[in-house]
């Protein structure tokens, strides 16, 4: 039969191993300011990355306005002028 003492021999090498591997599993993982950091410039990234599609979504509006006008323009043209249109 175990003892007392026996028994919290064994209760502190099994707290001692779970440490160890904790510690070991937890070495691969980043400090919390690693981890801030390193979300600040995926955050930067994104918002970078949002701003250049706003803009270029607002130079294909600007093209597509052009087009429409240009469009209209030669429609024009084409009727005072008598050419089929196509």
């Amino acid at each position: 039969m175990l003892s007392q003492r026996d028994l919290q021999q064994i209760e502190e090498l099994v707290d001692k191993k779970l440490d160890e591997k904790l510690d070991e599993k937890l070495k691969y993982l980043p400090t919390k300011e690693e981890f801030f950091t390193k979300m600040d410039e995926v955050m930067g990234e994104v918002k970078a990355t949002r701003e250049a599609f706003e803009l270029h979504a607002g130079q294909h509006s600007d093209i597509n306005d052009t087009l429409d006008d240009h469009d209209e323009r030669l429609k024009k043209l084409e009727k005072r002028q008598g050419v089929a249109t196509a």
